[in-house]
């Protein structure tokens, strides 16, 4: 499976507010100066973060992101459904209904067992995001990683 290159943006971004004092924010810009990424484009993911729940979203000249929940409340999963979807990334056609190696129509009244394989792996993928949270994630930094982050994003540590 390989998802957009967004996936890995809102990814960080999340772990990096995280990362930030309770109640504090950061903007899209911000964001996207700390790791070099497009302002604008950055904003809508992050926008599609805060529709999930995942994030809240003031403006003004002090506005910015911050996480809508503490951290043990977000997955990795919601975060990654909010920009990539819901839906399977494998979708059976039926092609071994179809051509030269067709199978009778009897011989295909239970699901492609391929389709339910992948099925199956997806399903999995999904447990393992939905099992870890950003404060799992926040718990296998280096200690100095929140100060650091702060001080690099926001000028305070």
């Amino acid at each position: 499976m390989k998802l957009p290159v967004s996936t890995e943006w809102v990814l960080h971004c999340a772990t990096t507010l995280a990362q930030l004092e309770p109640g504090a924010s950061a903007s899209a810009a911000q964001l996207a100066r700390y790791y070099d990424l497009p302002a604008a484009y950055l904003a809508k993911q992050l926008q599609a973060l805060v529709r999930a729940g995942v994030l809240t979203a003031t403006t003004g000249p002090r506005g910015g992101f911050r996480l809508a929940r503490p951290t043990a409340e977000i997955t990795l999963l919601q975060i990654v459904e909010a920009v990539d979807g819901t839906s399977a990334p494998y979708e059976c056609r039926e092609i071994r209904q179809r051509g030269q190696g067709a199978l009778p129509p009897e011989d295909c009244h239970n699901t492609c067992v391929l389709a339910h394989r992948m099925a199956r792996a997806h399903e999995a993928w999904r447990r393992s995001l939905a099992e870890v949270s950003l404060a799992d994630i926040l718990s296998e930094l280096p200690p100095s990683a929140p100060a650091r982050t702060r001080l690099r994003l926001t000028g305070s540590a």
